[in-house]
């Protein structure tokens, strides 16, 4: 698809020297930085949902058997 947009000066004139350093289009470029900053930012929607999820649960109860074995098993664990 193509598509049209607005850069500052000094970022068009950045991302055409990092093209040409690496041997990618201008439109490949684009792409491979946008995909990226998505990639990053969709691991925060991931967290943010994950958050929500854990509120609306609430506080986990332990339970008292897996406590005490767990109890157990680091009172006879040497550090």
């Amino acid at each position: 698809m193509k598509t049209a947009i607005s850069l500052p000066d000094d970022l068009f004139l950045a991302a055409e020297r990092q093209a040409k350093r690496t041997r990618k289009t201008r439109g490949q470029l684009y792409a491979e930085t946008l995909a990226e900053y998505l990639a990053r930012h969709t691991s925060d929607e991931v967290t943010e949902a994950m958050n929500q999820v854990v509120e609306r649960l609430g506080e986990p109860r332990p339970d008292p058997l897996l406590a005490a074995a767990a109890r157990r098993t680091f009172e006879h664990t040497e550090w």
